[in-house]
């Protein structure tokens, strides 16, 4: 089935698969999105008659009526007060201050021998009453009051005092509140005029006194009525709209209250069904003919480009499929749970699976899409705190995930896109100048970090299909081929044990050094453990192999040596075809010799004295084409030559590995591979370390003289 595909891909041109499959992916999502642009609305006008039953399409609440309702259930909450006992005791005391100042000063006048004029009497007074009436606004004494209650008699100063404070303590020991407290001081004037017992001349200073004294004994317990009155709010259940409810019937009126809810639902302001439809249509057509730029004019091998077109669209789709389900559930939540969709999915999945480009137009072709699906009826074309929620999320995974060579690297870019998930939800909120209550804060906050976290976790999970269906590449399918239990490892360590144990210290040296200049060590090591696997076609045809030290090579002619050591690398790769193993793993097998001579059988040939042609004792090749190849072809001569070495020590590695890596660099291995001279250097250096630990048993020391 797979053959027949590839054949019928390769009948036909890229250009024609690219508009088939542009043309596939945009009536898909036309279609997908066709629902959320498609909502009924009406062109009315408040005070009119209903042309028709009108009901919400949605669930939504009705903040306005929810606060309405809010209030009332405040207003209706009973003020809690608190009773001050002390008070009473504190005012009649200050009365009772007030007459002892007043007879203080009278005797003080009354002990001195000559006579004090009246007005130095009614300065005394006042100068002893200081204190008191600048603490009480109401003790306002004018000279004429302050002279009566001088000159009034002892006995009539007396009753009047004995009269007030009873009449305050048992006035002031029953609740009073500031709304009362004017009434208060009227009862207690009306009691003073009635007292036939005060003296007519000191009858207004008492009204004064009495009124002043009078003051609330009940005070507002703010704290407590502050916590009925939230527990009141809080208890009152948001007020919503939902879908289906009939919010007018044919022939009613639109009256204020029905026309803020349409309004509201986003049911107004009509416009004609196809302007929408029309819109939708150029918006996809906008985006199909972005992604035909694209890939139109790459440069990338034809193959590698179908695989790109293939995996974009479908993971564009796929996302476009997610963020229909997560509209469709939306109408059961107050909150946006568009934040729940995993901003960073669909460009961290182009991005491994296809290249940057691509992951960076489908961020924003993503965003613009979720724009519109998660359009909400009150809002204007497009749901723009969405799209750019979807835009910082993916383009912030692009540039903090740099490969997957690691878990922890997804990890990270996860925790990036959380990071920045987080950031616009919090712009979002000061932005919207809303009141948030502590659950819809928690929900946002929740809702970033898990958008986050289930943009790696799906990615994760997906990444297997998509390397199973297209033959792609990554940390989990480098990590499962690297199971001893694989049926190709299987084979090479029962038939071939000699080159088993070669092909993992080569792993071990590879790994090494590709980790040491910012190469894939992973891809390096599973590189290795099938490098040789074409050595199991003629096991006994190999040194490492030669168990019984029988070589069949004594009794062959130098060419037929030479063709069958050298058929390794191709027997190899197709038998690593046929188990359909990556293309990358078969490009290692195919290019770790190079074009290098196979020099022993060439030499052996030309002491024969045969006419030699240097290319029959050539490998195919190609030379490599990537640094994980080059240090592969260096660390497999590196470890074949020191494990033949006797008695290796450090200065016998340094020169091998110093020779061996001349050698390919004057016969030009490397020219087709991006790896420097410097990163060469860095290599002899790793591989003379690690072989250093590996025969640091046979390393000969000096002798002590």
């Amino acid at each position: 089935m797979e053959k027949h595909f590839n054949k019928l891909l390769n009948m036909i041109s890229f250009r024609t698969l690219l508009i088939v499959v542009l043309l596939i992916t945009g009536f898909l999502q036309f279609f997908l999105m066709l629902g959320n642009i498609r909502s009924t609305t009406y062109d009315i006008q408040a005070f009119q008659l209903a042309p028709e039953t009108i009901r919400s399409v949605k669930t939504i609440e009705d903040t306005v009526k929810t606060e309405q309702e809010r209030d009332q259930a405040e207003d209706a909450v009973e003020h809690v007060y608190l009773f001050n006992e002390e008070t009473a005791e504190h005012r009649s005391s200050l009365v009772t201050s007030i007459f002892d100042i007043i007879h203080d000063v009278r005797e003080e006048i009354s002990l001195k021998e000559e006579e004090v004029p009246i007005e130095n009497k009614i300065s005394q007074l006042r100068e002893k009453l200081k204190d008191i009436t600048e603490s009480q606004s109401q003790l306002t004494f004018t000279n004429s009051q302050l002279q009566s209650l001088l000159e009034t008699t002892e006995p009539s100063l007396k009753t009047a005092e004995t009269f007030l404070v009873k009449e305050i303590k048992t006035m002031l020991e029953e609740p009073i509140r500031t709304e009362s407290v004017a009434l208060k001081r009227n009862e207690i004037e009306t009691k003073i005029r009635q007292q036939n017992s005060i003296d007519e001349g000191i009858l207004s200073s008492i009204i004064i006194i009495g009124r002043a004294a009078i003051m609330e004994t009940e005070v507002l317990d703010e704290v407590r009525t502050e916590e009925l009155i939230l527990k009141a709010r809080e208890e009152v259940e948001p007020t919503r709209i939902l879908q289906g409810q009939i919010i007018v019937q044919e022939g009613e009126l639109i009256d204020r209250e029905v026309y803020r809810q349409l309004e509201l639902l986003g049911l107004l302001n009509n416009q004609t069904s196809t302007k929408p439809v029309l819109g939708l249509a150029i918006l996809v057509i906008l985006q199909v003919a972005f992604m035909y730029i694209l890939f139109n004019f790459s440069e990338m091998e034809l193959q590698n480009k179908r695989k790109a077109l293939f995996v974009t669209a479908i993971v564009y789709s796929f996302a476009i499929i997610l963020m229909k389900v997560i509209s469709l559930l939306s109408d059961q939540f107050d909150a946006t749970i568009a934040f729940l969709y995993p901003t960073a999915l669909a460009t961290m999945l182009v991005r491994l699976l296809a290249n940057e480009k691509a992951a960076v137009l489908v961020t924003v072709l993503t965003a613009a899409s979720g724009g519109v699906i998660f359009h909400e009826g009150y809002s204007a074309v497009l749901q723009m705190d969405i799209v750019l929620y979807i835009i910082f999320g993916g383009l912030s995974s692009i540039y903090f995930m740099r490969s997957m060579e690691k878990r922890s690297h997804l990890l990270k870019a996860c925790g990036i896109v959380s990071i920045f998930n987080l950031l616009f939800i919090a712009f979002y909120l000061l932005m919207s100048q809303s009141n948030y209550d502590l659950f819809e804060l928690a929900f946002y906050t929740i809702a970033g970090i898990a958008s986050g976290i289930l943009s790696g976790a799906l990615t994760m999970g997906l990444l297997p299909f998509f390397e199973s269906a297209f033959g792609l590449l990554s940390t989990m399918r480098l990590i499962e081929l690297s199971n001893p239990n694989h049926p190709l490892l299987k084979k090479l360590l029962t038939e071939t044990p000699g080159t088993y144990h070669h092909s993992v210290m080569v792993a071990n040296l590879a790994e090494a050094a590709c980790e040491a200049i910012g190469a894939d060590g992973l891809l390096a090591r599973v590189g290795c453990y099938y490098h040789d696997i074409g050595k199991t076609q003629r096991p006994a045809f190999f040194i490492e192999n030669q168990m019984s030290g029988i070589n069949p090579h004594d009794h062959l002619p130098p060419e037929r040596s030479a063709e069958i050591i050298i058929a390794h690398t191709t027997d190899g790769a197709k038998l690593l075809e046929k188990h359909k193993m990556p293309k990358e793993i078969v490009d290692i097998a195919l290019q770790h010799h190079g074009t290098s001579t196979l020099k022993y059988f060439y030499h052996k040939a030309k002491e024969e004295g045969k006419e030699v042609d240097e290319r029959v004792f050539s490998y195919p090749g190609p030379k490599p084409q990537t640094k994980e190849a080059a240090v592969i072809s260096i660390a497999d001569s590196v470890e074949a030559a020191v494990r033949s070495m006797k008695q290796p020590n450090s200065e016998k590695i340094q020169q091998l590995v110093h020779s061996i890596v001349q050698g390919r660099v004057q016969e030009h291995q490397f020219d087709e591979c991006d790896v420097s001279i410097k990163e060469l250097k860095t290599i002899e250096k790793v591989l003379c370390e690690t072989l250093n630990g590996i025969f640091h048993s046979r390393i000969e020391y000096p002798k002590e003289g």
